[in-house]
């Protein structure tokens, strides 16, 4: 098989992957009302399940990616398949905010985290020429999108049909199909990875993970992109978790919400595919400031229009195109910052402040709707979130990408 084709087959593999366990995930808001509805349990104590799953999802990543970085990301995506698939069963018979906290808040988020970002990414960025990262991260991350555009409406279908319980074994089959996926993963990396060109950063002797950590710690470029993306998992947390109620307490109806999450999927396919493109052509702290930008401008229109179902699509549409399309860049800056190496485990970081975000944003939400009754100030912290992660990306170091054909001084 040719370099090319091997190439081919790893970015596919892996955005089928993502596809699946992101689709996964993306769609659990949507079993936030059938749960009140057979349980009994608030939308406090549902949110906090929700909450700490968001973060896990997060912290698992890291890890994960430290695993995949040593012994390979087809190890990691086994165990993280059986995980998501035995979490998405459990909760079917789990009738307590304790058992919610175990099955979406621990064992599946943590399966879910071992098949997404720092692992896909990390495992493909490596072998592949530097120029090709941006647009490779940017089709894997489009697979996730995907996966809510087709999930959503299906599983809102299959809980229609039958019931939730139902719905969540079907999600549950589905993740087990990431096993056979993952096979073109398999190989281990080595110490040094050969690159078809030379980047700067990748030019840097090896050293070790530790070595490593310590020199991102230091960075200010580090730690403002992590500061940033903070601000990106309150956001979809936010909307994942509560967009379908929000949508509900309109007087609009779940296959509203469901075509919502949908159109949020579909549109961030184009988004996510349109950050990689850029990407190589522009600095992706650009592009990360104007994605959060415009997520701020949409916020504000969302909270003028009248909600009407075709006004509610339109505001979808609208966030898809940034829903995450800040994981190519975000990616693309840690790789021209500090190599492929140790990507998985680098990228798993900053995710794991996405997710501290997204902790907040998905518990918060929960807990204005049962206190205040409403997420009005919710959208407000979301906005101001959004300009904050704005400006400070900005003062992110980095290079401008080298123009088409040029070759690295």
């Amino acid at each position: 098989m040719s370099n090319r084709s091997q190439s081919l087959l790893l970015i596919a593999a892996a955005a089928a992957i993502l596809l699946i366990t992101t689709g996964t995930r993306q769609v659990t808001g949507l079993f936030v009302q059938p749960i009140i509805s057979t349980t009994g349990l608030g939308i406090a104590g549902i949110s906090f399940a929700l909450a700490v799953g968001q973060f896990m999802w997060g912290a698992s990543q890291p890890i994960f990616g430290g695993l995949a970085d040593h012994y390979g990301a087809f190890r990691v995506l086994v165990v993280g398949a059986l995980m998501l698939a035995g979490g998405l069963a459990l909760t079917t018979v789990s009738t307590s905010e304790s058992g919610l906290l175990l099955t979406l808040g621990v064992l599946s988020a943590a399966g879910a985290g071992a098949g997404s970002f720092s692992i896909l990414i990390g495992g493909t960025a490596r072998n592949l020429n530097p120029k090709q990262r941006s647009i490779a991260a940017g089709v894997i991350n489009a697979g996730g999108s995907l996966g809510q555009f087709l999930f959503a409406p299906l599983t809102q279908a299959v809980i229609a049909a039958a019931s939730w319980g139902t719905a969540m074994f079907t999600l549950a089959a589905s993740a087990l199909l990431t096993i056979p996926l993952a096979w073109p993963l398999r190989h281990r990396p080595s110490a040094a990875q050969p690159e078809a060109a030379t980047a700067s950063a990748d030019a840097k002797p090896p050293i070790t993970l530790r070595e490593q950590l310590r020199i991102a710690f230091r960075d200010p470029s580090f730690i403002y992109l992590n500061l940033g993306f903070f601000t990106c998992g309150f956001h979809v947390a936010f909307l994942v978790t509560h967009f379908p109620g929000e949508i509900q307490n309109c007087g609009l109806t779940p296959n509203v919400a469901a075509f919502s999450l949908a159109l949020i999927g579909l549109f961030n396919v184009a988004g996510s595919i349109g950050a990689g493109l850029l990407g190589q052509r522009y600095r992706m702290k650009s592009l990360l400031a104007l994605i959060y930008g415009s997520r701020a401008a949409l916020i504000v229109i969302y909270l003028l229009m009248p909600k009407t179902a075709l006004n509610v699509y339109l505001f979808a549409a609208g966030l898809g195109l940034t829903w995450l399309a800040t994981v190519p860049p975000t990616s693309g800056i840690v790789a021209k910052l500090f190599g492929v190496r140790y990507l998985g485990t680098l990228f798993g970081l900053t995710l794991v402040s996405h997710q501290t975000g997204a902790f907040l944003g998905a518990w918060l939400g929960g807990v204005a709707m049962a206190k205040l009754g409403s997420y009005q100030w919710v959208w407000y912290a979301d906005m101001a979130l959004a300009i904050a992660a704005a400006l400070v990306n900005l003062p992110i170091r980095e290079e401008k990408p080298l123009p088409r054909g040029a070759v690295p001084a």
